[in-house]
């Protein structure tokens, strides 16, 4: 049996060797302080909650749903103007996704072919180089460095690539690296994706988790976001719905169109129980959301003080729910750093290199744990001697 040479594509990954170690170290009595996966510790707001749980009490609502209910599509509308300030979002320009792991595969295959550019942030978000892989296009990365703040800086990419370029993922704030956009950012990228016939594709996951500064926005605010390009709204993080799957690809409607065409060839719609469960989230109140971005910034604190006083760089760490921390010490081969972490400390966090090539050198950590846990994971290290 031959099995497809796409599989050839991917290497292992990276979560699923990290959690078998950490079942082995629970096994011999261990202390382990698991901030390698981003899922959220928070519970999901009762009123989204009990949306899904009357809806699921309708026979009618085990039926295939095939489309996106009307009530849905102008919620996120709604939530556009009232959130972000962004009027004329209409519902032809809205697409429900299983999460935009499932919604970049689609967008991706939609837009190119074989033999295709992609650019692509690194370190990124392995979901955009899959989906770019899968769709047969050729990655073309573009560096996040400190020297720009981890920010896109288009003026390095070369006329003779941007040309060739059939989209560009931006993903702000960014997972892992932890920036947050500014207007200068997006304002460039709309240019530069006028200039050379590109597609944005934005990921907005982390727009509610946003620290030391205004609150989050989006892409689509800016003048002409809307003529070149999409992105995808997470309601998973937000609302700690990461298992729901709930997220929406907005914008352009020749991409929203292109996109929703493909994935009826494979999937049936969102559960109408779920889609309850979004609109639910999209028109409650948010006091809950501004709360928890408040803890997770405790946590951000808890965390970069302590690196900071045990001899660490202060690590870059503005919006996410993740912490991006140059390795101590002049280290550099993260994942063998990783591995030496987690036996030594107990203490597992996420190799940079497994977020691209400029990941290097660094580790990831998800705040995914109280103030006080997280100093004694601060201390786990500080014992370790790394």
């Amino acid at each position: 049996m031959q099995f497809s040479k796409r599989l050839d594509l991917f290497g292992s990954e990276v979560f699923a060797t990290l959690n078998a170690r950490r079942r082995a170290l629970e096994a011999e009595g261990r202390e382990v302080f698991d901030l390698s996966v981003g899922t959220p510790d928070f519970r999901p707001p009762q009123h989204v909650v009990d949306a899904l749980v009357r809806s699921a009490q309708d026979p009618d609502s085990w039926k295939y749903s095939l489309h996106d209910k009307p009530e849905l599509t102008r919620a996120v509308c709604d939530y556009y103007r009232d959130r972000f300030g962004v009027a004329g979002i209409e519902p032809d320009m809205v697409m429900s996704c299983r999460g935009t792991q499932e919604g970049m595969g689609h967008v991706c295959a939609a837009l190119a072919d074989p033999g295709d550019l992609a650019l692509i942030p690194d370190p990124c978000y392995p979901v955009f180089q899959a989906g770019t892989l899968l769709a047969g296009a050729e990655p073309w990365y573009y560096p996040l460095t400190a020297e720009h703040d981890f920010l896109p800086h288009v003026a390095d990419i070369p006329d003779e690539v941007a040309d060739r370029a059939k989209y560009m993922v931006v993903s702000l704030p960014a997972n892992p690296v932890g920036s947050v956009g500014t207007p200068e950012v997006y304002r460039e990228v709309i240019d530069f994706a006028r200039a050379h016939d590109i597609v944005v594709i934005h990921d907005n996951a982390y727009s509610d988790i946003v620290f030391d500064g205004p609150a989050g926005g989006c892409f689509l605010q800016y003048e002409g976001a809307l003529d070149v390009g999409v992105e995808f709204l997470s309601l998973s993080k937000s609302f700690n719905v990461t298992g729901a799957r709930l997220s929406f690809l907005v914008g352009r409607p020749d991409v929203v169109a292109a996109a929703r065409k493909l994935r009826s060839q494979v999937d049936f719609g969102m559960f109408f129980p779920e889609q309850d469960a979004a609109i639910a989230a999209l028109r409650g109140l948010r006091d809950q959301v501004e709360e928890q971005r408040l803890l997770y910034q405790q946590r951000r604190d808890a965390l970069c003080d302590g690196l900071e006083a045990i001899g660490w760089e202060r690590p870059n760490a503005h919006g996410t729910m993740f912490v991006w921390a140059r390795l101590p010490h002049g280290r550099g081969d993260s994942v063998a750093f990783t591995l030496e972490l987690m036996e030594r400390s107990g203490v597992i966090v996420c190799p940079g290199a497994s977020f691209g090539p400029a990941g290097e050198g660094y580790v990831r950590f998800a705040l995914v744990m109280p103030p006080e846990r997280i100093r004694r994971a601060v201390g786990a290290i500080a014992s370790s001697g790394l």
